[in-house]
């Protein structure tokens, strides 16, 4: 319904009739305008003279019937009602460039691109892209990460991977896996704190945190949501190190600066190879958060769905 309200306003911009091939042209010169702020600067995009420029503009607005600039000495403004054209027209393109994005990726073959929160890449998602490859070999993936919630539309990404309790507005949302968290360190660290079987001890560590976990300032929300589920006061921990990111708090506490809020799926296998331990493992506390991959709604992208079918399968298949 949205991608058709845009369709309808800007065929409605010269007087309810259809758009035809000379107001096209005329609306491409506008964009170029009003995007760079300067008919001059458009001229030399379009190959065009300043004055063929000026000529179309006027031309679109008398068809219009109203200004769409401001013309002053030296450069040109745009009109609150130019501002309007040019937001409806920029947001049709936008659903345009999807639309051609989404015919290409019709087939298992070419790019998919994946954004997803650097922890997850690091330490649960490119471990496991080699089999991705084996099953597809036609798809070349293009990975990113970061902590911003991206806006798919018309960006050129496919799909995100996040892990939060909050899902976005007007995306399709794919359930991944639930997650736990646990205390982790070095084995250096447990022993000469004392820790195995020691919560209490904890008041002598340094508790390393991904102050990024669920939001932009989470601080030590980890540890308060462990602690409080665990009935283990942390009054007494006075020493703390913050990151932007979980794998970096892990990669901490296997250097034995401290011990970290370990997510299980992501130090499943550095538990397993002894690079660290949970010193209570039996305080294992179930993430309100869960990991997610969000797309498009109603999606018709098959590589997209092929890597959703992958990851989802990974994640039924625990190390």
């Amino acid at each position: 319904m949205y991608k058709q309200d845009h369709q309808v306003a800007i065929s409605r911009i010269a007087g309810n009739k259809l758009l035809n091939g000379y107001q096209l042209a005329r609306l491409h010169t506008f964009e170029a305008a009003a995007r760079l702020g300067s008919f001059a600067l458009a001229a030399d995009e379009l190959a065009l003279s300043p004055s063929a420029v000026s000529h179309r503009i006027s031309a679109l607005e008398e068809d219009l019937g109203f200004k769409l600039f401001q013309r002053f000495h030296r450069k040109v403004a745009l009109t609150t009602e130019g501002q309007r054209v040019f937001w409806v027209l920029t947001s049709s393109l936008e659903f345009i460039n999807q639309e051609i994005l989404e015919i290409r990726h019709q087939e298992l073959s070419g790019t998919l691109t994946v954004y997803s929160r650097p922890s997850i890449a690091q330490c649960w998602l490119v471990p496991r892209l080699a089999d991705f490859s084996r099953l597809h070999p036609q798809i070349e993936l293009n990975i990113m990460t970061g902590n911003e919630n991206i806006n798919l539309h018309g960006y050129g990404i496919d799909l995100t991977l996040y892990f939060d309790d909050k899902t976005p507005a007007r995306l399709a949302i794919h359930p991944l896996m639930d997650e736990y968290m646990v205390p982790v360190c070095s084995p250096e660290y447990a022993e000469r704190h004392g820790l195995l079987g020691n919560p209490a001890n904890l008041a002598h560590c340094r508790l390393l945190h991904d102050r990024q976990a669920w939001g932009h300032d989470s601080d030590g929300d980890e540890w308060s949501s462990w602690a409080e589920q665990s009935g283990v006061s942390l009054a007494a921990c006075r020493a703390s190190m913050g990151f932007d990111r979980s794998d970096l708090a892990i990669i901490a506490a296997m250097n034995h600066a401290g011990i970290a809020m370990g997510r299980q799926n992501l130090v499943s296998k550095r538990l397993a190879r002894r690079e660290l331990v949970a010193p209570f493992p039996d305080m294992a506390v179930r993430c309100a958060q869960r990991y997610y991959i969000a797309t498009l709604p109603n999606c018709q992208n098959p590589k997209a769905q092929a890597f959703i079918d992958w990851a989802c399968q990974q994640a039924g298949e625990r190390d």
